[in-house]
């Protein structure tokens, strides 16, 4: 795991690369790769690369990035891991390609003097890359397909940069820092900036699952190589129809391979345990997978010791089973306030999440890990959120009234009216009509934070218009069941998969997992299991398709496991920052709920990180 970051000076009239400016953006994201740092500057000064190095695979300084192949002709800076490497590299040798490292860098620049662009459908793994083509002048940026990895860039029209991180753009001194009215009017809406917004309007990220050339000409469109609604169509169209046993034993295999493709690595790579099933499942796959030495480690808070929602009991019943070394490191109210400069200064973008992965990540690093399995994805990939049953149940409660689109801002304008003063209700309540009746507009009122109608109390009125005009917070929404995957429930997990997962989920454990030089692997955040197990899981029930990754491992996970009720991993934090003035507003949209109503602290949360993390 590293960071990435390059300079083309493309436009003929533009000035050669500022290698001052190139280290400053790479340098910014020392974090990322302590163990060492390259760069490239092409013979004519008009392209540079440079990378900083977290080294994982092939730990020899032959490794060490951006790398060159032997004739010259590419040359490539990348961060992430390909876990079929190996795999491919033998193809390639096959082909009379010859190497010179172990690594799977070599085995970008290879597969791509081979397949050219194509190149990028081939790898398994979390990607971020940019790929300089000396013959065709031209760089080649590629993401994948979930957007594990983070990749941005700006284009001035004269000259484009990259990087792994916004803030080691803005870094290297070239770049505007004026607003992108989207990016914060999404951040309100949703907790996170979406993709391909920033907070800042000349910085793109390029889309998850997509590539992109920067030529003479400059940037071209993002190409889009993957799409999860179109996976999720295909599974409908040609679903699995097997028995019980028959499921059990494919879903096990699928999940064993991906868990087993996770391991490929050079350092010992350990776990988050928590005492859910996805965590607890997958460290006993990494068991069945032959690796009989797990680092575990379970992240639980002082005031939740001894109490229900004290993970850790459960957690260390589960690593006694399959017989980890494990550790239980407990946070405490003075060590967040010490550490929340530090999280502020790392969040790369604003995001309401991330808190439990930066502390998670820090215990990891302090036990020695550089790498750590993760259960991020469990919940939509196997249906094991509330918003499974809650998104669909409204779109067929309110589906009639959306034929009428006047009907809904008519009844929320009356609402604001009559539930004036000591009767106001919760915006989300006015706006049911409104947003209920599709899909998108359901999903806002699931997952949004503010609603777009109260955004004028916390954002200026001119930039909630403009950031509502470039967003299209429905259209936005929308686009990401295109082509329509057809069920109900594959409609949820690609809205899950392509919005929370990717923008806070995924970005949140990036930034804080890095702050930390640590890498965090998602078994259950990949294109290729979601392939193979989605034409299996659309006719599965949640519980049934959670059952059947408890089941897969070897030992089965113990039954309070299975049995417990899905909270979701909590942070006292709510209660830290309840009477703490650093995180009071001014009376902007606050709610008529009590001062520890999750939505309420959350909104005031809000508020700070987006005034602070910027």
């Amino acid at each position: 795991m590293c960071g990435i970051a390059g300079i083309v000076s493309y436009h003929y009239a533009a000035l050669d690369v500022d290698r001052a400016e190139l280290r400053r953006i790479r340098d910014a994201m020392a974090a990322r790769g302590p163990d060492g740092c390259g760069e490239w500057f092409s013979a004519d000064n008009r392209v540079g690369l440079g990378h900083r190095r977290l080294a994982i695979i092939d730990l020899a300084e032959r490794a060490a990035q951006p790398m060159a192949s032997a004739d010259g002709r590419l040359v490539v800076t990348f961060n992430g891991e390909i876990y079929n490497y190996r795999m491919l590299r033998g193809k390639l040798e096959s082909k009379g390609y010859v190497f010179r490292t172990e690594s799977d860098t070599e085995v970008l620049l290879h597969l791509y003097a081979d397949k050219g662009e194509a190149m990028v459908e081939d790898l398994r793994g979390m990607f971020a890359f940019g790929l300089w083509d000396s013959r065709k002048s031209a760089l080649f940026l590629g993401r994948d397909p979930y957007g594990i990895k983070p990749l941005y860039y700006a284009d001035d029209g004269w000259t484009l940069r990259f990087a792994s991180q916004v803030k080691a753009l803005q870094a290297g001194g070239c770049i505007s820092r004026d607003p992108d009215p989207a990016g914060h009017v999404g951040f309100y809406l949703f907790g996170s900036v979406p993709e391909p917004y920033t907070i800042w309007q000349d910085i793109r990220a390029v889309p998850a699952g997509s590539t992109l050339w920067v030529d003479r000409i400059g940037a071209s469109e993002p190409r889009r190589y993957f799409s999860l609604a179109r996976v999720y169509r295909e599974a409908e169209a040609h679903p699995l129809r097997l028995d019980e046993v028959e499921l059990q034993r494919f879903a096990r295999e699928a999940l064993l391979d991906s868990v087993r493709h996770h391991l490929t690595a050079d350092v010992p790579v350990g776990a988050f345990l928590s005492a859910g099933i996805d965590s607890g499942s997958l460290v006993g796959l990494m068991r069945d997978a032959g690796q009989t030495d797990i680092q575990t480690v379970t992240l639980t808070f002082s005031e939740f010791v001894g109490k229900p929602g004290d993970e850790a009991p459960l957690a260390e019943q589960v690593a006694k089973q399959f017989g980890t070394r494990h550790t239980t490191r407990i946070v405490t109210e003075s060590e967040f306030r010490e550490d929340m400069p530090r999280i502020l200064a790392a969040m790369d973008q604003p995001s309401i999440d991330g808190i439990n992965t930066w502390f998670v990540s820090k215990a990891a690093r302090e036990l020695g890990l550089k790498v750590a399995v993760s259960g991020i994805g469990g919940d939509e990939l196997l249906g094991g959120y509330r918003s499974f049953d809650r998104i669909p149940a409204l779109v067929r409660r309110l589906a009639i009234p959306s034929y009428f689109p006047f009907l809904g801002p008519l009844a929320r304008t009356l609402g604001q009216q009559v539930f004036a003063g000591p009767f106001t209700v919760h915006p989300k309540a006015l706006s049911l009509l409104e947003y209920g009746g599709t899909y998108p507009g359901a999903y806002l009122l699931i997952r949004g934070l503010f609603m777009p109608g109260e955004l004028h109390k916390v954002l200026d009125k001119d930039l909630v218009l403009e950031g509502l005009r470039r967003l299209q917070p429905l259209n936005h929404i929308g686009e990401v069941l295109a082509p329509d995957p057809g069920t109900a429930r594959s409609r949820v997990a690609v809205l899950e998969s392509g919005l929370y997962l990717r923008n806070t989920l995924l970005r949140d454990a990036d930034w804080a997992s890095m702050a930390h030089s640590l890498e965090v692997r998602t078994p259950l955040v990949d294109s290729h299991l979601v392939k193979r197990l989605s034409p299996a899981l659309v006719s599965c029930k949640a519980a049934q398709a959670k059952d059947l990754l408890a089941q897969s491992p070897t030992l089965g996970l113990p039954e309070p496991i299975r049995a417990r009720v899905k909270t979701g991993f909590t942070t006292p934090v709510m209660e830290w920052i309840a009477g703490d003035p650093a995180f009071r507003t001014e009376n902007r949209a606050e709610t008529p709920m009590g001062a520890h109503e999750p939505s309420r602290w959350t909104r005031r949360w809000a508020h700070h990180v987006a005034s602070v993390a910027v």
